[in-house]
């Protein structure tokens, strides 16, 4: 256990507007299990690369720990055993270096055997590979699998074999960087069961079920700079909330205050002015006691106004923290069918390869189904058979006529132009996609902004903004929630809850699930 120390750690990208860090002060402990948190676009991965060295602001980063960072490169053209422990050390060089030496059987050789060997054995060379084997084991991919090239393993599967090799490394802090990409709900809750076991890390992540597993500390990079609580996420968002309630009841408190002040300052001030105005006519005496009076009511409206001043700097302090989170909307069209799509024994084969069949399905309006189960189970395959993109291979697929379909897809590699831009190509309503993109926490610049050049999360709000701008009588999202900050999750799920609206969705995040559907569909792949 050692300290990190960050002291007053200010950057700002080249050509940037906006600093993204300034004056950063921070201390950690390198023993903690701690969860990074923010709003898109305030800094997380940017603060990795900082402390990891790949760039460089001013101030000062202390540490005894060296810092590793999740993801890394691999080769995917060699095994993933080789690949993978070379990645921590030159294990397989050594081992041929070794090996060439005692085929030479000299002195020469032989003596320069031994120094490999040293650093070999230095490294856990001769345990290496069974410690990596174990370590996949707990995250469920069997030893035997190691053997096969690496780029024979799906995205999630190389995500669990990286963070396998991670955790050999010793004496290193570890930077780790949505490691819930490509994984699965079943495999986000093994990756956050797997990280609850260990210590010493950073985590960057949205998904709030997987930090309240794998986390007993958070750090937030909130508005008004950094905070650390000792707990998991729903610890710090009970924390944040309470704060922001009571900075609320204060600021309103305040308000109350100075309207009630105010009323008194403006009264004294009229009595001053009247009893001013009846010395006229009265005797030297009468006079000067009526002057009396005045100036006594003078001094207590300028104490006043001294109070109404000192209430309003306290005020000032309140409520800059605060996350502002507009409600949202959808404008959902009324369909006078009852039902909006249906299901009959219907299946689909790719490749004579089946991904599900015999399935049955209705949905109504009002229905929030969410479709769920493991990568490779044909998720996305049965979302664009319910939009009509696909049609089933065994039994039907039947809509309505005339049903608006909103789609939102997985990724937004399709994304191009500014926002006004594609409200004008897609015929969208601009007044309300770049209301919702505010709504979002999308700072305006942006709105004439080439999307390319967005950030994952921002590209993932600007799809979620058109969707949420498109009239429709059924939406179908397809992991909406991919790189969306936990502050527009709950924007989400409340207006989901608050609406009529039908949706399918596909969703890994377990707490998403839970809280929005009103059914839910798992699917498998079928048994062959």
């Amino acid at each position: 256990m050692s300290v990190i120390q960050i002291n007053h750690l200010s950057f700002t990208y080249d050509g940037g507007l906006m600093p993204v860090f300034t004056d950063l002060t921070l201390r950690l402990d390198s023993a903690w299990r701690l969860g990074l948190v923010g709003r898109n676009g305030r800094g997380k991965t940017t603060l990795m690369r900082l402390l990891k060295g790949e760039l460089q602001g001013t101030g000062q980063i202390i540490s005894a720990v060296d810092f590793d960072l999740f993801p890394f490169h691999l080769d995917l053209s060699r095994d993933a055993q080789s690949a993978l422990i070379d990645s921590l050390a030159p294990y397989t060089t050594w081992e041929a270096e070794m090996a060439n030496c005692l085929a030479a059987s000299t002195p020469e050789a032989l003596n320069q055997y031994g120094d490999i060997q040293a650093r070999y054995m230095a490294e856990n060379g001769y345990a290496i590979r069974s410690l990596l084997a174990k370590e996949a084991a707990l995250l469920g991919l069997e030893p035997e699998a190691l053997g096969r090239p690496l780029a024979t393993f799906s995205p999630g599967e190389r995500v669990r074999l990286m963070m396998a090799a991670l955790f050999l490394r010793k004496n290193r802090f570890l930077l780790i960087d949505e490691p819930t990409n490509h994984l699965d709900m079943a495999g986000r809750e093994r990756m956050a069961q797997y990280l609850s076991g260990k210590s010493g890390f950073l985590v960057a992540s949205h998904d709030r079920s997987f930090l309240d597993i794998a986390c007993n500390h958070i750090l937030a990079l909130e508005k008004e700079g950094a905070r650390v609580v000792n707990g998991n996420y729903s610890t710090y968002r009970e924390n944040k909330q309470r704060q922001d309630d009571h900075e609320r009841a204060e600021n309103e408190r305040i308000q109350k205050d100075i309207r009630r002040l105010r009323a008194s300052a403006r009264e004294t001030a009229n009595w001053s002015d009247k009893i001013e105005a009846t010395k006229i006519g009265h005797g030297v005496g009468d006079r000067g006691f009526v002057g009396a009076q005045s100036a006594r009511m003078m001094k207590r409206s300028l104490a006043i106004q001294g109070r109404i001043e000192r209430q309003a700097q306290e005020q000032e302090s309140l409520l800059k923290n605060l996350e502002y989170t507009a409600p949202i909307t959808l404008p959902v069209l009324q369909h006078k069918s009852q039902v909006l799509l249906r299901l009959e024994k219907a299946g689909f084969s790719y490749e004579k390869r089946p991904l599900f069949e015999n399935l049955d399905l209705v949905v109504k309006p009002g229905d929030r189904l969410a479709i769920t189960g493991p990568n490779g189970a044909g998720k996305t395959t049965l979302l664009k058979v319910l939009k009509g993109d696909l049609t089933p291979t065994a039994g039907s697929a039947w809509r309505p006529q005339r049903l608006v379909i909103s789609w939102l897809p997985q990724t937004s590699q399709h994304l191009t132009g500014t926002p006004r831009e594609i409200a004008a190509r897609r015929g969208l309503d601009l007044t309300r996609l770049l209301t919702m993109l505010r709504k979002f926490d999308l700072p305006r610049e942006h709105f004439d902004q080439d999307s390319a050049g967005f950030s994952l999360g921002q590209k993932k709000k600007l799809l979620l903004a058109m969707s949420l701008s498109q009239p429709a009588h059924l939406y179908l999202w397809d992991e909406p929630l991919n790189d969306i900050d936990p502050e527009s999750r709950e924007q989400i799920e409340d207006m989901l809850l608050s609406t009529e609206a039908a949706l399918v969705f596909i969703e890994h995040e377990r707490a998403f699930v839970e809280k929005v559907a009103s059914q839910i569909l798992p699917i498998a792949p079928p048994c062959i």
